[in-house]
């Protein structure tokens, strides 16, 4: 099992299998519309343009599980983050990341990330590099600004 086994809803409502981004790194990040760390959708967005060109992809799950800072429908975080922030990078619907709701790909993100580092998402922002075969290579604590992450990402490509 990899990432590339899971099938996600996008944010308009469609599933995708995320098979689809096989040969590409993936950043699979969980995030949210009214947290102190919601300006790193800018650092989000210009990772994204530096790396268009190459088979790269950055993936955001809006989640509402910490201090309710996603508390939007779909179209209104659709919205806020291309308006505010210019994304283009493709968002997915809103998901639970921890518990017993939690979303089959985040159970499989925090099992499989090596080391140390399995376990809860502390807070929005946290942040899994995968490889071009869909395999957890890294996790990164919410407070890891996105452009930190370029080296690691070229590294892979």
């Amino acid at each position: 099992m990899t990432v590339h086994s899971f099938t996600v809803k996008t944010i308009e409502g469609n599933d995708v299998q995320l098979s689809e981004y096989e040969g590409k790194v993936l950043l699979i990040v969980n995030t949210a519309s009214k947290c102190g760390l919601t300006p790193q959708y800018e650092g989000l967005q210009e990772l994204y343009r530096t790396l268009e060109e190459q088979p790269f992809e950055i993936l955001g799950f809006p989640c509402n599980q910490f201090g309710s800072q996603e508390p939007g429908s779909e179209e209104e975080i659709q919205s806020f983050c291309s308006l505010n922030y210019g994304v283009d990078f493709p968002m997915f619907s809103k998901i639970d990341v921890n518990g017993d709701d939690a979303h089959p790909l985040y159970k499989y993100l925090t099992y499989e990330a090596p080391e140390v580092e399995h376990g809860d998402i502390p807070w929005n922002f946290t942040k899994f590099l995968v490889d071009k075969s869909g395999n957890v290579v890294k996790r990164y604590s919410p407070e890891t600004e996105p452009l930190e992450l370029k080296k690691h990402v070229e590294g892979m490509l």
